[in-house]
């Protein structure tokens, strides 16, 4: 079976992102950021806590800034360490390839243990002269929009006060239809799907039901399985397809109510008469499962992050599981954290940022094709990969210390 490719509009592309005071990110920015990118690092170098940046913002307009801060231990946790001034997050992004690029500033601080919102704005340029303007532009619960389709620097400035000095203008003011592009940044946030996929969630057996969309863990895989089976039958004959490329011994999969009203998830495999239910399924063919349902979903979610892929799956599994992202990544946009030299070994210099911290224990990040070094060997026929692993890339190696270069204070 060919590749069936879901049908879409344009999708919504995030160009740079900009972080301050957030953890170990005390002053990071990811520049040229590809529509697949992954970040790469040893442990501790600050991988997670980007990952996190993006679940953080997410999680800010699903339930709140009060639980998404509180979640993470307020500014006691969340703060970078002597960090002055507020927690800084600051997206670029285009809502298609030819339009103007809208930035998106948020700036948190916290008051008698409470987050509030200290600046929050968006900002565009219309037009290929003159200087951006903020057309949305709030703090601390007061501020003023611009309204309509296209918003332009001259038109009238409407004040809207929010409820509280905690609320988001883009989730509050996102939910009116006159304000169409802050619509669509809050709808962009509002689908992200930031994966902690487990392969113990989704052995579980969940109420049966259809579910359109994978959940963050994975534990409504049996529903989205049984979504698939009879709304998209063909999305989901190739992702078994996809499946038995990589376990061939695997047949079919089924998603079946029980008497009970839970939905039991079973694998057969060929050489057996009777399926094994997924509580005794292998953590590798569930993980496997779950991204190829994740990625090849046929209304994909805008924006999808994956963190380490690469745990409870064989080595070799992993180039193909790259390829497949690059592929989705058509009708998605993709981040990726790992530290594994063989889902490197699949991936361009351009789509990999490295990270690793600096003599003060923060997070800098440098973008792999700006290597020279790197470039010259992978013009030489080098995988990145084994560059990797033999300590080219001058910064991130775990045998140094922190992952900082050699010759600045890491040893040899």
């Amino acid at each position: 079976m060919s590749q069936i490719t879901p049908a879409h509009a344009a999708v919504p592309r995030i160009e740079r992102l900009k972080v301050h005071n957030f953890r170990a990110l005390r002053d990071v920015e990811l520049t040229r950021l590809t529509p697949f990118t992954v970040l790469l690092g040893p442990n501790g170098s600050g991988k997670s806590t980007v990952f996190d940046v993006f679940a953080f913002l997410a999680e800010c307009f699903e339930n709140g800034l009060r639980r998404a801060w509180d979640k993470r231990g307020r500014a006691r946790d969340l703060k970078s360490r002597g960090g002055e001034g507020s927690i800084l997050i600051e997206i670029a992004y285009r809502e298609q390839p030819r339009d103007p690029l809208i930035t998106y500033h948020l700036e948190v601080e916290e008051r008698n243990g409470r987050p509030i919102v200290a600046g929050e704005w968006l900002r565009w340029k219309r037009g290929r002269y003159g200087a951006p303007f903020r057309f949305l532009d709030y703090a601390y619960g007061s501020g003023r929009v611009i309204s309509g389709e296209l918003p332009d620097a001259q038109d009238e400035r409407i004040e809207v006060p929010l409820s509280s000095a905690d609320t988001l203008a883009v989730n509050a003011l996102g939910q009116l239809a006159e304000n169409p592009r802050v619509v669509a940044l809050r709808n962009f946030i509002m689908g992200w799907h930031v994966s902690y996929l487990s392969s113990e969630d989704a052995r579980g057996q969940p109420e049966a039901g259809p579910q359109e969309r994978l959940s963050k863990t994975g534990d409504n895989l049996a529903n989205v399985i049984q979504y698939l089976s009879e709304e998209h039958p063909r999305f989901l004959e190739f992702i078994f397809e996809r499946l038995r490329e990589r376990v061939p011994k695997i047949q079919n999969v089924s998603a079946d109510p029980m008497p009970d009203g839970r939905l039991l998830l079973q694998i057969k495999d060929a050489p057996f008469a009777e399926p094994v239910v997924a509580r005794f399924a292998s953590d590798g063919t569930l993980k496997m499962l779950a991204y190829l349902a994740l990625l090849h979903d046929p209304v994909p979610p805008p924006f999808i992050g994956i963190e380490e892929p690469e745990n409870f799956l064989h080595p070799r599994l992993l180039y193909g599981l790259a390829e497949e992202c690059r592929g989705a990544a058509e009708a998605t946009q993709i981040l990726v954290t790992t530290h594994s030299p063989f889902f490197l070994d699949a991936l361009r210099p351009s789509e990999v940022r490295v990270l690793w911290r600096d003599e003060s224990g923060y997070t800098q990040c440098d973008p792999l094709d700006q290597n020279a070094k790197v470039m010259a060997f992978i013009g030489a026929g080098a995988q990145l990969g084994d560059l990797w692993m033999e300590g080219h890339f001058g910064v991130g190696d775990p045998l140094t210390r922190g992952g900082m270069p050699a010759w600045d204070g890491g040893e040899t």
